[in-house]
């Protein structure tokens, strides 16, 4: 960590007075002595606004704006903390994000304004960024600074960030964030990756997201470096951008890359700056093509806004893996069902992994872990916390070496034939195929018991799914075992995603095979794919109703 900096308000007090470039969107352009003079006053505004006994928390209903980054250092300077709202959530859905963290200013711009039509929010005080009354209301502090205005003593302990998890099931839950622990994760990345104020971080994740926070904007502060916004991200847009800003350094997730990769071949894709990509789930076959056609290494890593548990890559890292635990982590792979640590991999000499029942298991990890908490959900906490250790929830393998590979969610296991299967396994190897433009595999039940394999294919620009060049691949592909094959393939125009650009599984998971794209499918092992028709759907679903069983997965 930079030497004497505990916070993150000590990191953006840190910018006064420094002229050089802070912050950039479009055609603005703040100097880091602007950046945390706005931040300043804002934390002055929030101050008087927040009322007496209330939790200091705001909620920041925002694409990648300017105010974003002002805003989070306001509160950081303020004492307070932000908790990030997506905007693809509606409804009841959406003020109940906003109630549970008890905010009581709501940071919004009118674009999202419809959102907030309706909404039972009592006791929340909208402001709107991009209006004349936001204006009027933040001019009288203008001449503030930073640390005058402070609603809560400013420790490393300080609660700086709510950010919603991901879950699948039930209503999202918000991971806190300390600013000691926001540093902390800052200084980790400036010291692995060797950043510096020399650098430009391009932020094209959304905010209200960790992997742009904390991955991000975080190591941004302590480099002191310059960050550079995208509003929401752009496969079309993203070359030019990082051209225009001088970007170094960038994060990812997997379908972010997979749009990239996409876009038309250029001649000037390899004229820019950009020397590094950070990020999750984007596959080896797809790093590697990044890195051949845009010359920029991407580095898979592995981590979480709840902070439990690290992994980094390190010198000597086998292609697939991710790398090792990261300082002061003591991680193991473990049976969920025993809690005894599941065995080294084993490899065949084709690289596939030969004992993936037994070696596939719950990351945890065993030592201290900086895991802070849900916001008012101890039954949350406990499930993460267990027997003294960590449960991630994510399935790996460990390699006698001691070097990690993600395996997949836990809701991506798959037992088929009373075998255990990982989605992420048998997505690295479909993702070799050439028509392939993005993959994901899922469980479908089987009609008597466990699943079978179900993929989503989006094919590459001009190609067409042929069902017998598609068997001849899997045919050829020595590390995909017997029970790995999809039984159903559906083709998609464009891969369903998440507002944080990943590939939504839930819902590819509810339509299972009831869906008007085409689906491809094999009747019996062995058999060649053919169209499922109406007819033989219907066939199927008689199999399941005559064992009382849903092709739909249970919520």
């Amino acid at each position: 960590m930079v030497r004497g900096v505990y916070t993150v308000a000590e990191l953006v007090q840190r910018q006064w007075g420094d002229h050089r470039t802070g912050l950039r969107e479009s055609d603005l352009t703040l100097s880091r002595h602007q950046v945390a003079a706005g931040a300043a006053a804002r934390a002055a505004l929030l101050a008087d606004l927040l009322p007496r006994g209330a939790e200091p928390h705001l909620g920041v209903l925002l694409d990648n704006t300017p105010e974003y980054p002002l805003w989070l250092s306001a509160a950081a300077l303020a004492g307070a903390a932000v908790a990030g709202l997506n905007p693809t959530r509606r409804g009841a859905e959406l003020a109940r994000d906003i109630l549970h963290t008890d905010c009581r200013i709501l940071v919004t711009e009118r674009a999202h304004l419809p959102l907030l039509d309706g909404l039972d929010l009592p006791g929340v005080r909208l402001l709107v960024t991009d209006t004349e009354a936001y204006e009027r209301l933040l001019a009288p502090y203008a001449a503030a600074k930073p640390g005058e205005a402070v609603v809560r003593p400013v420790t490393p302990g300080t609660r700086l960030l709510l950010y919603f998890t991901s879950g699948s099931t039930g209503a999202p839950k918000a991971a806190l964030c300390g600013q000691g622990r926001l540093a902390a994760a800052g200084a980790s990345l400036v010291a692995h990756f060797r950043l510096s104020a020399q650098d430009t971080h391009y932020i094209c994740m959304p905010m209200f997201h960790g992997n742009a926070v904390i991955a991000n904007w975080a190591p941004a502060l302590v480099a002191g470096a310059p960050v550079a916004l995208r509003r929401r991200f752009s496969a079309s847009g993203f070359l030019p951008d990082v051209k225009e800003f001088g970007a170094t350094y960038f994060t990812y997730v997997g379908r972010a890359v997979q749009y990239l990769l996409a876009t038309p071949e250029s001649p000037d894709d390899r004229s820019h700056a950009l020397r590094l990509g950070f990020g999750t789930e984007a596959g080896t076959v797809d790093a590697a093509r990044f890195e051949a056609r845009f010359a920029v290494r991407l580095v898979e890593g592995y981590g979480s806004s709840e902070g439990g548990a690290a992994i980094q890559r390190t010198r000597g890292t086998p292609a697939g893996a991710i790398g090792r635990a990261a300082p002061g982590d003591d991680l193991a792979v473990v049976d969920r069902a025993t809690g005894q640590e599941c065995p080294p991999a084993v490899f065949s000499a084709s690289g596939g992994l030969s004992n993936a029942s037994a070696a596939i298991g719950e990351l945890v990890n065993r030592g201290r872990s900086p895991f802070e908490g849900y916001w008012r959900n101890p039954e949350a906490d406990a499930e993460r916390l267990r027997n003294g250790w960590y449960w991630t929830g994510d399935l790996f393998y460990r390699d006698a070496e001691g070097f990690l590979y993600f395996a997949g969610r836990d809701d991506d296991r798959l037992r088929v034939d009373s075998e255990n299967l990982a989605a992420a396994m048998i997505e690295n190897i479909l993702a070799r195929w050439d028509a392939a433009a993005a993959v994901a595999v899922y469980a479908v039940p089987d009609p008597v018991a466990g699943d079978q394999v179900m993929a989503a294919l989006a094919l590459r620009e001009g190609a067409d799914f042929d069902p017998a060049a598609f068997a001849d691949f899997l045919s050829a592909q020595p590390g995909l075992g017997t029970k790995m094959a999809p039984r159903f393939v559906r083709v998609v125009p464009a891969m369903p995603t998440t507002a944080t650009n990943k590939i939504h599984r839930v819902a590819l998971r509810r339509a299972s095979f009831h869906t008007p794209d085409p689906v491809w499918w094999t009747p019996a092992p062995g058999a060649p794919y053919q169209l499922l028709t109406p007819a033989s759907r219907a066939a199927l679903l008689e199999q399941y109703a005559d064992h009382g069983r849903s092709p739909v997965p249970e919520a």
